[in-house]
């Protein structure tokens, strides 16, 4: 669902919303008053908080999981719609309940200390999100239990579902959408709300929020989502490719001409439904800063590295059973919530000095989509990185400025709130309430950028915080673990070296793109900032325990040249382990040239905190992971998994992924979870550097031998 409910990763535990939701026509007529609403909510929340101060970053992640069942005996798996057991049986486990319960959409939960996680229900039926039972804190011990309590979460869900069920956490389920029973309990493809030729409305969490969001963006945009996505071209695939699996003779709904209107491209995988892309599981991790400006900094300076992190977790090669020729899944959860509408999206024809007839601008990108705008009061900030083509609502931005907010920040929400609300409560139209943030959420919880910036939720002490959400969900804890904690470690060194990342919001966008590539992470250049570093010595905190923000000194001056001159095009492995005049060098001055990289980064700052042997040593096994993935030395999870189905013994090289590999890879998918690729076992090309063993099919993994054990 990527993060589709405002819960901050095992700080805020808010159920969701009930009562009578509006249809889109009602919707539509309502958008304004929602509007207006939330800014003034938005105002109280900035008035109340735009001074609150914590003492130091903590931080939480989310992991999500697809729930499979196994048939052994057909070697079939399926997905299981039992998420609503499965909370059930962990909300009335006793013991669960005696250590203050985890489920709480059904229970209240308290906390009081332990470390037992959190469960919600997700988008899908077929899946659950976990979070850690309380935030992490930003000492350096604390990034050591990260990986025991992901894979206690893991357990603990297991421990709650039938013996043939497993939760998994690939990116999406490879035979989603087939024409086979691939969920279990089996519903035909029908219904009204997502009216999709693939999926059944039942796939979706019965909670009315979720049917009424797919049901009224497909009548705001006045069709059903289409998501097309490039075939990966095998020797036996057809050319050209022709989706066999669409049916332009189906007249159940109106919706169904949008195949004979031309939905569907050749040589590509065609979708129709919200599912598609809300039933993707993802990484994200949330940061709460001390204060509003570092919150603003962190925003802008981790929003260029979104594409690089999601080219490097790429994990999302399969769809509806064919191997496609992308790898990550963004694109894909952004056409599946795609509520533009043909005047929005520029595809009717209208000259370009007219109004809009029945809309008010033409919109660039989807609601899913990288960021737009930077906020941060930064003397750095360029106008010439912003964004030329961001659309804003100048009128609700100047309601923002006279509110007392600042023309950047202000810019920022209004940028955000011409979307229309999709889900709208007939009960919350009644009384505004100030106290409140419902309104203001229904707009900023239903844009889901790269990177979010999360004011204070009402009447508790929660600061401002910043959401990372591009990393694609890995197979093990370890991985999560490990680039969990990469990201919190780079976050670290941003505040302390006072680093500067910024390059042309354009430019993001089109990494954005990069980063869909196929093996993106060894074979494309990403547009990335040539000195990260302030124009005088760094500020180190020697002697420091890691535990609180740095004090930051004074800001340099505005930088002058051409922006063009800033960054350049940059491989994955030279962003992450630096350019080869600066790499392996974990201090820096301005005698080094080329990118430092951000593991040597993340490294000095390692050396410039009071950091023991155990702790360092056990960063250390991350960051190898990260290093090595980075230089192609392991895998990428897309890579192993193309890998696996290339050398099924039932792959026909035609691009489809049939019933038996699927059911081999999932059942795969789980050993590599239990054994992280220790040496014989499945997936060691994604933790091990070496060669495969004499024999065995597929390519070299990595240069030199069997000795740079990851784990």
């Amino acid at each position: 669902m990527d993060g589709i409910h405002q819960i901050h990763a095992g700080m805020l535990v808010v159920p969701w919303a009930v009562g009578t939701p509006l249809a889109w026509p009602e919707a539509k007529k309502n958008a304004d008053h929602v509007r207006q609403w939330g800014i003034q909510q938005l105002l109280a929340i900035w008035r109340k908080a735009k001074g609150k101060e914590r003492d130091m970053l903590l931080w939480g992640d989310e992991i999500e999981y697809l729930v499979v069942a196994y048939d052994d005996q057909r070697h079939n798996v399926k997905l299981s719609l039992r998420q609503a057991d499965i909370l059930a049986s962990l909300a009335k486990d006793q013991e669960l309940c005696d250590q203050g319960g985890c489920v709480p959409d059904l229970q209240a939960v308290v906390r009081q200390g332990g470390t037992l996680p959190i469960f919600h229900p997700e988008f899908g039926r077929f899946m659950l999100e976990a979070t850690p039972g309380k935030p992490w804190g930003i000492g350096l011990k604390d990034l050591l239990d990260v990986e025991p309590n992901m894979k206690l979460r893991r357990v603990i869900a297991k421990d709650h579902m039938h013996a043939n069920e497993y939760p998994i956490t690939l990116t999406t389920f490879p035979r989603l959408g087939t024409k086979d029973e691939y969920i279990c309990p089996y519903y035909p493809p029908s219904g009204e709300r997502l009216r999709s030729q693939f999926l059944p409305d039942e796939i979706a969490n019965p909670h009315i929020r979720f049917p009424t969001l797919a049901a009224n963006i497909r009548e705001r945009r006045g069709r059903k989502v289409e998501i097309n996505v490039p075939i990966f071209r095998d020797e036996k695939t057809p050319k050209p490719f022709k989706d066999p699996s669409v049916d332009y003779d189906l007249h159940n709904w109106p919706e169904d001409d949008d195949v004979r209107n031309g939905a569907v491209k050749d040589d590509h995988v065609y979708m129709d439904a919200m599912a598609f892309g809300m039933g993707s599981c993802c990484l994200q991790i949330t940061f709460q800063a001390k204060n509003i400006t570092e919150g603003r900094r962190l925003y802008d300076q981790l929003s260029p590295l979104g594409p690089i992190m999601l080219a490097l977790t790429a994990a999302t090669p399969i769809y509806k059973g064919f191997l496609v020729d992308t790898d990550v899944r963004w694109n894909q959860i952004s056409r599946a919530v795609d509520d533009r509408t043909p005047e929005e999206l520029g595809e009717e024809v209208i000259e370009t000095s007219l109004p809009l007839k029945h809309d008010r601008w033409r919109i660039p990108k989807s609601r899913y989509a990288s960021n737009s705008t930077y906020i941060s009061q930064d003397p750095r900030l360029r106008k010439e990185y912003m964004d030329p083509d961001l659309v804003v609502d100048r009128d609700l931005q100047q309601e923002l400025m006279d509110g007392g907010m600042d023309d950047l920040l202000a810019q920022h929400f209004a940028h955000l709130f011409i979307r229309d609300p999709i889900v709208i409560f007939a009960e919350d139209l009644q009384q505004l309430d100030l106290s409140k943030t419902d309104h203001f959420e229904n707009l900023q919880s239903t844009n889901w950028q790269h990177i979010r910036f999360k004011p204070p939720p009402a009447n508790n002490d929660i600061g401002w915080r910043v959401e990372f959400r591009p990393m694609e969900i890995q197979i093990t804890d370890f991985e999560n673990a490990a680039f969990s904690v990469f990201i919190v470690l780079v976050t670290r060194a941003i505040l302390s070296f006072d680093l500067n990342f910024y390059i042309p919001i354009p430019e993001t966008t089109k990494n954005m793109e990069t980063a869909h590539s196929r093996n993106a992470v060894l074979h494309e250049k990403f547009s990335f900032r040539k000195d990260p570093f302030p124009p005088r010595p760094m500020r180190s905190t020697n002697g420091s325990s890691g535990t609180n923000t740095p004090a930051q000194p004074s800001r340099p001056p505005t930088p002058v040249g051409p922006v063009e001159d800033e960054y350049g095009q940059m491989s994955i492995d030279e962003i992450i382990n630096g350019q080869s005049q600066s790499r392996s060098q974990h201090t820096f001055s301005e005698e080094n040239v080329g990118f430092p990289g951000l593991i040597p980064l993340v490294e000095s700052y390692l050396n410039s905190v009071n950091v023991d042997v155990e702790t360092r040593c056990e960063i250390a096994r991350y960051l190898d992971l990260i290093r090595k993935r980075a230089s192609g030395q392991l895998w990428t999870g897309a890579k192993w998994i193309r890998d696996f189905v290339g050398n099924h013994a039932s792959y026909g090289r035609d691009s489809v992924v049939s019933e038996r590999i699927c059911y081999d890879l999932v059942k795969a998918v789980e050993e590599i979870t239990k054994t992280d690729g220790r040496e014989g076992t499945l997936g060691r090309e994604m933790f091990r550097v070496g060669r495969r063993e004499k024999g065995e099919k597929g390519k070299e993994v990595g240069k030199g031998e069997m000795n740079g054990i990851v784990r």
